[in-house]
């Protein structure tokens, strides 16, 4: 196993303290505090356009911010120091499609300074050893996603960030990457999953809903159910933003 380097924060492999960002003239991201714990899955979840990715760029130093802290592992997002500790899976794939599987897997793995060998592993990870000779561009939609998913988990990193990870997926690839992400927080590794399918938040240790750019709740699945009394993570996001709207404040819920 990978000796991992220890966070320079206490307990916190992520600290995000009022972080504003700017576009068009529009804070698309007001003011947002939260941290994510270490070796855990947190899971970013909201519906589409309320700033999951504007938040995941932060946090891996690509966004551009108008004010506020990013710390990552203990530096500022985006430092060179954490460019091999950080792994990064954008919604669009980010492979060469005139390469093959394994062609795009080698190339990385040289920038990154990861050994090939764990090339292979990587793949059977995501299910794609079968397909290490193909030509990446003419693989299927969820294939190519795939393949970044095995490119951004080569270091090994410390830190994933994945952004809708297990779109256009079928259920038995999507509980089997659930399983791995479990499996690598258990190793040590932080994970941050963003999604706008509800259903999935259950398979995450703690999360984090947003809506319009701001976290209208940070808690564990079962504690904002037991909060809301609702029967599921939807009725339970859809309460919080009613108390959030009428300034209600309470454990875990951010107004």
């Amino acid at each position: 196993m990978v000796n991992k380097m220890q966070p320079e924060t206490t307990g916190s492999a992520v600290r995000v303290d009022h972080l504003c960002v700017v576009r068009g003239g529009l804070a698309v991201v007001p003011d947002l505090s939260f941290a994510v714990p270490c070796g855990q899955v947190t899971g970013l979840l909201g519906p589409s356009g309320c700033g999951k990715t504007t938040l995941m760029r932060a946090l891996v130093g690509v966004q551009k911010v108008r004010s506020g802290t990013v710390q990552v592992l203990g530096r500022p997002a985006g430092t060179p120091a954490l460019r091999n500790r950080v792994g990064y899976l954008t919604q669009a794939p980010s492979v060469y499609p005139d390469l093959t599987v394994a062609e795009n897997l080698g190339f990385f793995a040289r920038v990154l300074r990861a050994p090939l060998a764990q090339t292979g592993e990587v793949l059977e990870q995501v299910d794609l050893a079968d397909h290490r000779g193909s030509l990446v561009g003419r693989l299927s939609g969820g294939q190519r996603s795939r393949v970044s998913l095995a490119v951004a988990l080569l270091g090994p990193p410390e830190l994933l960030v994945l952004d809708e990870p297990t779109v256009g997926l079928d259920p038995v690839l999507r509980r089997d990457l659930w399983t791995l992400f479990h499996r690598l927080a258990a190793s040590g590794t932080t994970l941050i999953v963003s999604s706008h399918v509800m259903d999935e938040a259950l398979r995450c240790d703690r999360l984090l809903l947003m809506r319009s750019g701001r976290l209208v709740a940070d808690n564990t699945p079962q504690a904002l159910l037991d909060t809301t009394g609702a029967a599921d993570i939807e009725g339970a996001f859809l309460s919080v933003i009613g108390s959030a709207g009428n300034g209600f404040q309470g454990e875990g819920v951010v107004a």
